[in-house]
């Protein structure tokens, strides 16, 4: 065990919510090929994204993000102040990043996450090393141009660190999970401070992002969790069974410390505010 290699309280016997309501059966089916064919689409479009500049790579993994959160139905809205944004994945407008690259730090309670921060903030996804030797989504993850982190070797932490700092320098927008682990959205963990010092070597603003799932009551939704022993497949079909997922994406102003410790308590703080006493921004928009 090591400080990459956190252990969240959370299992899905404890904090997985009941089914809740649930789609017709040819929605599920129909959800459950369209995010298939959305893989093998990106399978291929990863073999062409090598061919590409790293900018070209962010916004064509943006754009198949989209489209695969589009296929399982998920319904994203995004918070920026007082501005409120909504719909469907397929019609999200692109939030602009600003002109020296940030890095975004969110909390961490799916393996939707990823394809949510890709869809909203185009940027360049910091992801543990043995995602490279995944079937299918190991090229899903370089081709959109992802940084890796060995987390068994602390060691190799100075340089994973050093890589996500060059990457701030050239102008590319870089987004990490710090917990080190997924929590089911009820709680969450306590932010590592190593990835933090990237953005001061950089002198890159750290912006926090805090990411909800909703159900369509507006009530926080913990069956996109994948926590524990919970496996890949079985989340699958648990999200596209599932009537109407909202994943709520609130971005927080940048946050600003002399030191990475307090920079990583000061976004987890920040996200925190909006977790535990979510903002009211007045009425909800229709679909």
């Amino acid at each position: 065990m090591n400080p990459w290699l956190p252990v969240a309280p959370c299992m899905p016997a404890t904090c997985l919510t009941p089914a809740g309501p649930r789609a017709s059966w040819p929605r599920r089916t129909l959800r459950l090929v369209a995010v298939t064919l959305a893989v093998l689409a990106g399978a291929a479009l990863a073999l062409v994204a090598r061919g590409l500049g790293t900018a070209d790579r962010v916004r064509l993994a943006g754009a198949w993000s989209r489209l695969a959160l589009r296929a399982l139905g998920v319904r994203v809205e995004v918070r920026q102040g007082f501005t409120f944004m909504a719909g469907s994945a397929a019609g999200l407008r692109v939030v602009p990043v600003p002109e020296t690259a940030p890095l975004i730090v969110a909390n961490h309670v799916s393996w939707l996450d990823p394809l949510v921060m890709s869809a909203v903030l185009p940027s360049r996804p910091l992801a543990k090393d043995e995602v490279r030797g995944w079937p299918v989504i190991g090229g899903l993850a370089a081709g959109a141009g992802a940084l890796f982190i060995d987390r068994d070797r602390l060691s190799a932490l100075p340089e994973a660190v050093g890589r996500v700092a060059g990457a701030l320098g050239e102008g590319h927008p870089v987004a990490v999970f710090p917990e080190g682990t997924t929590w089911c959205g009820r709680e969450m963990g306590a932010f590592r401070p190593a990835v933090f010092q990237a953005a001061l070597d950089a002198g890159a603003p750290v912006r926090p992002v805090a990411i909800r799932y909703l159900g369509p009551d507006g009530a926080q939704a913990t069956v996109a969790s994948y926590v524990g022993d919970d496996t890949l497949p079985a989340s699958i079909r648990r999200v596209a069974a599932f009537r109407r997922l909202t994943v709520e994406v609130t971005l927080l102003p940048p946050v600003r410390a002399r030191n990475r410790r307090s920079l990583a308590w000061a976004a987890g703080s920040s996200i925190a505010s909006v977790l535990v006493a979510p903002p009211v921004h007045g009425v909800r928009a229709a679909a």
